[in-house]
């Protein structure tokens, strides 16, 4: 009689193989990442500009938005009564921020005008408490130049301004807001 041992496959070389395997994939991974990895670009803004992102209270933000939004709205409700629209007009419309409701009593509580300077038109909204958000002036342009066209001013009352243009409000102490893309963006108040 022949007695022949079998011995038990082995998992201990396969499993090293695997573990090689993924320590080399993971190695080749980081290298790419560390290869391809760029310094994050730094913009800064001139002394007359906030940072609509950083600089404004979640109040403004809130109102900077839907300013961006109305801007687009507007060449077509002018297109339609044939003239800019008031903002009476606008709030019967139903477009923040010139609404007159709650959500607008939380923010500021602006009481909006349609000001015009010569053949420049903007609208501008005075704060009833510069303690949750400044007042805002919106310059009508056309869409492409939005980015450029909302100013903020933090104190209450604030003059109607002699001109709009951008020499004539930031010697009225207006500050422009402006958008930039950064990562870690973290709220400062600095008005």
């Amino acid at each position: 009689m022949t007695v022949q041992v079998v011995r038990p496959a082995g998992a201990g070389h396969e499993s090293l193989y695997v573990a090689l395997v993924c320590a080399l994939i993971l190695a080749l991974a980081a290298g790419v990442i560390f290869w391809h990895h760029e310094a994050p670009i730094e913009q800064s803004i001139a002394d007359y500009q906030l940072d609509a992102r950083r600089d404004l209270s979640a109040a403004e933000q809130g109102i900077y938005a839907d300013l961006r939004v109305v801007a687009e709205e507007i060449p077509f409700i002018s297109e339609e009564l044939g003239a800019l629209p008031s903002p009476q007009q606008m709030s019967e419309e139903g477009f923040p921020p010139f609404m007159q409701d709650m959500s607008a009593e939380q923010r500021g509580a602006h009481q909006w005008a349609l000001i015009q300077r010569g053949a420049d038109s903007a609208y501008l909204g005075q704060t009833s408490n510069a303690s949750v958000a400044g007042s805002f002036l919106m310059r009508l342009s056309s869409p492409e130049q939005i980015n450029e066209a909302v100013w903020l001013h933090a104190d209450a009352p604030v003059a109607t301004p002699d001109g709009l243009s951008d020499q004539a409000l930031i010697a009225a102490g207006w500050k422009q807001l402006a958008i930039q893309f950064n990562a870690g963006v973290t709220r400062h108040r600095e008005h």
